[in-house]
């Protein structure tokens, strides 16, 4: 988080004293929105912890989600090589656009961002109910049976890539991802948590 001596940094007199703030998903990379920020805005959201903008035909400070409920809950600050523009890593909690849409420039999306929102849904399946949806009858059928199917589409997948049909080792790897997230879900971990271990591996090897 930026410090008030790093604020001070800041180039506030390039647009009279107010900084264009880019707010991007913490997790999935999706970006959110685009907003403005004076010096106090900023100070208000590095102390609360909630993205606070101000408002250039209002004039006046206003709290993201404060009518919603909808906040933007601040993870890390980080200003641009020529300190006139913020960029804001955030957790939402809930749709950050007022249409109801997850980011204000819906609907680009990432590849990223797709496996999160797969991730949960895959996580929202655990209370439906099995006789309507596949993943919900895969939790029901326990974890035995899930890790099971793990190590089925591992085979197919291998074996796909032996006999080299391309179309089907895509549809096979698909499979094995998917049934992956199930089993991560499972075992209440995430795909975050695999890329946080490859960045440690990452470390120890260079």
């Amino acid at each position: 988080m930026l410090v008030e001596q790093q604020w001070q940094q800041l180039d506030w007199q390039k647009s009279n004293g107010i900084l264009p703030v880019i707010v991007q998903h913490a997790v999935s990379g999706e970006v959110l929105m685009l907003g403005y920020m004076n010096y106090k805005a900023l100070q208000v959201t590095v102390q609360s912890c909630q993205v606070t903008f101000f408002s250039r035909s209002k004039r006046r400070l206003w709290t993201k989600g404060e009518s919603s409920g909808y906040v933007l809950r601040v993870v890390s600050i980080h200003p641009d090589c020529d300190k006139d523009t913020l960029l804001i890593l955030a957790e939402p909690k809930g749709p950050t656009c007022h249409t109801g849409n997850s980011s204000c420039f819906s609907p680009a999306t990432s590849d990223w961002v797709f496996l999160y929102s797969l991730e949960a849904l895959i996580s929202s399946r655990k209370d439906a109910n099995p006789h309507n949806s596949y993943t919900a009858s895969l939790y029901a059928s326990g974890t035995k049976r899930i890790a099971q199917k793990v190590g089925e589409e591992g085979i197919e997948t291998a074996l796909a890539a032996t006999v080299q049909d391309k179309f089907e080792l895509l549809n096979e790897a698909a499979d094995l991802l998917y049934h992956l997230l199930v089993l991560l879900q499972d075992q209440e971990l995430n795909l975050s948590q695999v890329i946080a271990q490859l960045r440690i591996r990452e470390k120890s090897n260079s």
